[in-house]
């Protein structure tokens, strides 16, 4: 028994990394490596170190949240949880991540637990709303098996589920109005997430679970809480290596109007690289997340973009007045957009400068061939133009040519007014003149 218990201890000494007299360093990261390769990559980090996993990614749209995420968007094989209040941002949010998937050649699909998806808001989002597939369950249960047949497909690259909050039980509705219905949502949610995980993994797979927020009443008297708390029971935040909470902040006014709102999105949890961070996106009513005002206020934290009162300067010159006006400037001029995503891109050391080139050198190809065509097309006009008015010329010289011949009946026609007929001409003999 002793023998036993001393070869046990000799072994968990090997695995236990060796303090060293001349610091604690070496020690700390061979347990970092440790953990990590037994719990998997990220389980263990240094929290300002902001080391990443290599993962596969779908970018968000926001090139400031895919900084935040320190990968370059939502990680696949994985479960992300976007929660927040009411009209804050959430299905937008997850619209322009599946927009971003179907640019990149995948494929999405959309379980629509509330009933509520707007195809013609998802398509000026950039949806491509022909290749989306949706399905409406009529119960948590219902939904929960068509994500896990959706996912072992193997087929699609990005799932999302609207909202966890609508995954009601059979139970519940098989129920009446007012019955107790204690945490079906939380067995239901914690079941299935026990299945799902590996699936997810194995598929490589970006789920995402819409969900929303409730207040959190306080049952005990010992120290203030967590007000607020998401629905469905804690198994989702355990299961899910990313985590945002999006919140709306003010609303964008042009003039008296009301054309969107801000949000702040924080990263609450995020297994892949550091977490809490926090970023600020415009949501545009109609047109989801502007582009063209992330890409403002990044210019203006690299200072390529500088103010000066309401006046905005980019490389030194003058260009707008007012941030409104820079962001249509930026939205008519592809190739302003695209010179100044790349250098803020560089600056801040963001990577995907290159691919951004590579999208400038196509756009400047294309606009190249486009103004050729266009020139020849103007020729081609021009010509065209040129002989048709020649035609048109032609013909009226030959109408003057035919008024100036004259038929018979109008060379003997006199001012009378008196009319012959043919008949009276057929007796006319001429007579040659004699010299």
């Amino acid at each position: 028994m002793f023998l036993g218990e001393f070869f046990n201890m000799a072994t968990k000494k090997k695995e236990t990394a060796e303090v060293k007299k001349d610091g604690k360093s070496e020690a700390i990261e061979a347990i970092t490596d440790q953990i990590n390769k037994k719990y998997g990559p990220g389980s263990f980090m240094r929290l300002g170190s902001n080391k990443t996993v290599n993962v596969d990614v779908i970018s968000t749209g926001a090139l400031t949240l895919d900084h935040a995420l320190g990968v370059g968007g939502v990680p696949r094989g994985r479960i992300i949880e976007i929660y927040g209040h009411e009209a804050s941002g959430k299905t937008t949010l997850t619209l322009h991540i599946i927009a971003e998937a179907q640019k990149a050649g995948g494929y999405a699909a959309f379980i629509d637990a509330e009933h509520a998806l707007d195809p013609v808001y998802a398509s000026a989002l950039g949806v491509d709303i022909d290749n989306l597939y949706i399905s409406q369950p009529n119960s948590g249960e219902e939904a929960l098996e068509i994500l896990e047949k959706v996912v072992s497909s193997t087929a699609f690259d990005i799932v999302v589920v609207d909202s966890v909050a609508a995954l009601v039980s059979k139970a519940e509705l098989a129920g009446d109005i007012g019955d107790a219905h204690i945490a079906l949502q939380a067995r239901l949610m914690s079941h299935a997430l026990r299945k799902l995980t590996a699936i997810i993994s194995n598929t490589n797979t970006a789920v995402i679970f819409i969900n929303q927020l409730r207040q959190n009443i306080a049952t005990t008297g010992y120290g203030a809480g967590p007000t607020e708390t998401t629905t469905g029971g804690k198994a989702l935040k355990f299961y899910s290596s990313v985590r945002l909470d999006i919140r709306r902040t003010e609303w964008i006014k042009k003039g008296d109007d009301t054309i969107g709102h801000k949000v702040k999105i924080k990263v609450v949890k995020n297994k892949l690289s550091s977490p809490f961070k926090v970023v600020n996106l415009e949501i545009i009513f109609g047109k989801g997340i502007s582009s063209e005002g992330l890409l403002i206020d990044l210019a203006m934290e690299a200072k390529i973009i500088t103010r000066s009162g309401a006046w905005f300067y980019y490389n030194g010159e003058q260009i707008a007045q007012g941030k409104e006006k820079v962001r249509e400037l930026l939205a008519s001029d592809p190739k302003m957009r695209m010179e100044l995503e790349i250098q803020i891109r560089e600056t801040l050391n963001m990577g995907g400068a290159d691919k951004v080139k590579e999208k400038l050198a196509e756009y400047l190809e294309e606009q190249k061939n486009g103004g050729a065509k266009e020139a020849a097309k103007e020729n081609n006009d021009d010509e065209n133009n040129e002989s048709a008015s020649s035609k048109k010329k032609s013909k009226k010289a030959d109408e003057d040519d035919s008024n100036l011949l004259m038929s018979a009946e109008e060379a003997y026609s006199d001012d009378d007014d008196e009319t012959y007929s043919d008949n009276d001409f057929e007796d006319t003999i001429v007579t040659p003149v004699k010299n």
